[in-house]
């Protein structure tokens, strides 16, 4: 089970103390599932949908598709799968092979003849059909829509060219005219390799609607719903204002609405970002999502529906992913200008050889100047930088899943990091320690850990653990028994003899202590920082005190130094209290700090920053995250965090290391520097190619023929090919990174 379906099964809390914010309790078996659309969160689940601890992960149904399978909704590819590319590729390049072997004007170029047998002159016009008819369909389809829209792109350049090439081929063959324009085997080359381009394109492309999916998951598909006769198990849409439901220890609450009965604290990171669980009880709120960790209360619901908390955050994600979807990509501005260029130069080329008075020449000069105007080099320029780059970046455990967000990564400003889970670990630590004297901090830790020893809530493992590293502590032979567990306080244990307790502030209150004179000052000094302060108590004497904080990650410190190297701003947020946040931001000298932000200010501060006219990445795990990552110009997830996070966001690091900001960002300038050299390239092979087929120096006798033509196209792919693979030189593991 994986870090953030971990159940919690807490058995006590202390007061204040926080849960690991991203790895999030999950409720009981049957009480979770995934849901697949927004209008299912508004209105709550339905029945069917997938249950347990898988649901709402990427390779389970929970997000109703699969990669190859996602159909995307706006841009060029509207209304395409990834696997309608795959497919059509393989079959089409199957129908190709023969194509080519047939077609005259290929084999000629070898000095040679195709196999001559009956119905042999007839295998390319007749595969070379289907290919266009079948392979063209996607780029004639969308050359028609770019052509209403009054927006030519590469679908149109592609329309245009395989068009010309099957209407030239067939005039050819069919012998009208005495033409020699038998481009059979351009019209099934270009068809591949444009279908291969796409398809790796695609591939690379991220998908908005698993976000949706993963954050409507949060909501159990089931509530406990209190009635006269007892408890009903009844689905979370059946609910309505008033109804008053059983939320369990573990479990998520499946509506907002006020407790009317019971005490308990709960795990509201997913919402607030705060990482220190809240203690709610009688009339107080509490939000739909959101898990209550160590006891049961009765909820009386005020929300359902759309009108929900997590409803709200789910829309901000559905609206930052809208508007920063509508990028185009630097491919498709070539493509554009280029097509007016091919347009140009044919109506200039055809209207040219006719006032000369050669209307052959100005049929042939023109077909051949449309035919390779649009080179596969255009076609695979990005995607094959696209591919190459994603396989790399993959390696270096930096997952790709938008292009946009890798093209847009070179020209960030300032990375907004979210603190907890990303630049802390998650989780909390004892950091310091202080004890009266007389008692050592290995005597201090070894009790307080045999205290501890029975408890599985976060804070007990974590003095555990410090004792564990303590070789002195470790040397003492404490055991605790009679352990017991006091909501809110703390707990109780016999250890050797000593009646130890280990709590916080209502510990000393309920056992009429205070903080002893010797220890007073630091202890203040610990609240001051906003750290979690436990004391430990010895046969009703306080004589220490542990600091429990959530480490700092040591690559955070690489990180924000090497980013600042970089002239690259580093920014924090969070939904901690201020002084938490101004200490963790001083400890790594980050440049600027946001704290107490809720969910929706976390997007209000990216768009603000963005107001400043700064290009923004934020990285985050959290839910909390999730309207951010898809606001910034890249969306940066944390793998270790939830899967809404992953969702939104463009890049997704599937460690937890925040030095692969950087390979990212080299990356993206590496990459870029790629797309544009291969862009020139292809568009340079035009520039001085279609200017040549149009016959400009025909005289001085040097006339691009239509094979010769074909042929320098096949050139510009392989050196565009070529050009591609030296990404794959780049060294992007992240301690290899330069961090000076």
């Amino acid at each position: 089970m994986s870090k953030k379906q971990n159940i919690n099964n807490q058995r006590h809390h202390h007061p204040g103390e926080p849960e690991s914010t991203h790895g999030q309790a999950m409720p009981d078996d049957h009480a979770h599932s995934a849901i697949s659309t927004q209008e299912q969160l508004a209105s709550g689940h339905q029945p069917g949908h997938p249950t347990g601890e898988h649901a709402g992960h990427s390779d389970h149904a929970g997000h109703g598709m699969d990669d190859d399978h996602q159909v995307l909704s706006h841009g060029e590819h509207a209304g395409h799968s990834t696997a309608m590319f795959k497919n059509r590729f393989w079959i089409n390049l199957v129908l190709a092979v023969p194509v080519v072997a047939f077609s005259p004007m290929f084999t000629m170029l070898f000095g040679a003849m195709p196999p001559e047998f009956p119905g042999s002159a007839l295998i390319a016009p007749i595969l070379g059909t289907v290919i266009f008819v079948y392979g063209g369909a996607p780029f004639l389809k969308g050359g028609l829509t770019e052509l209403k829209s009054r927006q030519p792109g590469m679908m149109l350049l592609i329309a245009m060219a395989i068009s010309v090439a099957f209407i030239a081929s067939w005039i050819t063959t069919l012998g009208i005219g005495g033409f020699d324009l038998d481009f059979w085997w351009e019209l099934a080359l270009l068809v591949v390799i444009m279908l291969l381009g796409h398809w790796m394109e695609m591939r690379a492309l991220g998908s908005a609607a698993g976000a949706l999916d993963a954050l409507a998951a949060l909501l159990p598909d089931e509530a406990d719903k209190v009635t006269d006769s007892g408890i009903e198990t009844v689905p979370v849409s059946s609910l309505v204002v008033g109804d008053v439901v059983l939320v369990r220890s573990g479990a998520r609450v499946p509506a907002d609405g006020q407790i009317i009965d019971g005490t308990a604290e709960f795990d509201e990171s997913m919402i607030t970002g705060e990482s220190r669980t809240v203690s709610r009880t009688v009339s107080e709120t509490v939000v739909a999502g959101t898990v209550a960790t160590d006891n049961a209360v009765r909820v009386q619901v005020s929300a359902v529906g759309s009108e929900t908390t997590l409803a709200g955050i789910q829309r901000l994600v559905a609206e930052a992913q809208a508007s920063s979807s509508r990028a185009q990509a630097l491919a498709d501005r070539a493509a554009a200008l280029l097509f007016y260029f091919a347009l140009g130069a044919g109506i200039l080329t055809f209207i040219s050889w006719i006032l000369l008075g050669s209307p052959d020449d100005a049929v042939i000069r023109t077909v051949t100047v449309l035919v390779i105007a649009c080179p596969h080099a255009l076609g695979l320029a990005i995607p094959l930088v696209i591919a190459i780059s994603t396989e790399r970046a993959a390696k270096a455990g930096v997952l790709i899943k938008n292009r946009i967000a890798l093209e847009r990564m070179r020209t960030v400003d300032i990375v907004l990091f979210d603190k907890t889970g990303t630049l802390t670990e998650g989780r909390h630590a004892v950091t310091a320690t202080t004890t009266i004297t007389g008692v050592s901090e290995a005597e201090l830790l070894a009790l307080a850990a045999a205290a501890e020893a029975d408890s599985e809530h976060p804070v007990a493992r974590a003095i555990v653990t410090a004792a564990r590293t303590n070789p002195a502590a470790t040397s003492l032979s404490y055991t605790g028994t009679e352990f017991s567990s006091m909501t809110g306080r703390g707990v109780r244990a016999t250890v050797n003899g000593y009646q130890m307790a280990v709590g916080g502030p209502n510990m000393l209150a309920e056992l009429g202590l205070t903080t002893p004179s010797g220890i007073a000052g630091t202890v203040q000094e610990w609240v001051g920082r906003g750290a979690s302060v436990l004391h430990v108590i010895r046969d009703n004497s306080v004589i220490g005190a542990v600091r429990l904080e959530d480490k700092v990650r040591e690559e955070s410190r690489a990180a924000v130094k090497a980013l600042q190297a970089r002239g690259v701003k580093v920014a924090m947020i969070t939904g901690d209290a201020r002084q938490v946040a101004d200490v963790v931001g001083a400890e790594l000298g980050i440049d600027e700090v946001f704290a107490d932000v809720l969910p929706q200010d976390k997007d209000t501060k990216v768009t603000e920053l963005q107001a400043r006219g700064l290009k923004v990445a934020m990285v985050g795990d959290g839910v909390n995250d999730a309207p951010a990552l898809a606001r910034a110009e890249v969306g940066i997830a944390i793998g270790a965090g939830t899967d809404v996070a992953m969702e939104s966001a463009g890049v997704v690091l599937a460690g937890n290391d925040p030095r692969s900001v950087l390979a990212l960002i080299d990356l993206s300038r590496a990459s870029y520097r790629k797309m544009i050299q291969n862009l020139i390239w292809a568009t340079g092979y035009n520039v001085l190619a279609v200017p040549l087929a149009a016959g400009v120096l025909a005289f001085a006798g040097i006339l691009l023929s239509p094979a010769a033509g074909a042929v320098l196209m096949s050139v510009s792919t392989i050196v565009v090919a070529l050009n591609a693979q030296l990404l794959r030189r780049i060294d992007l593991s992240p301690e290899r990174i330069n961090t000076h």
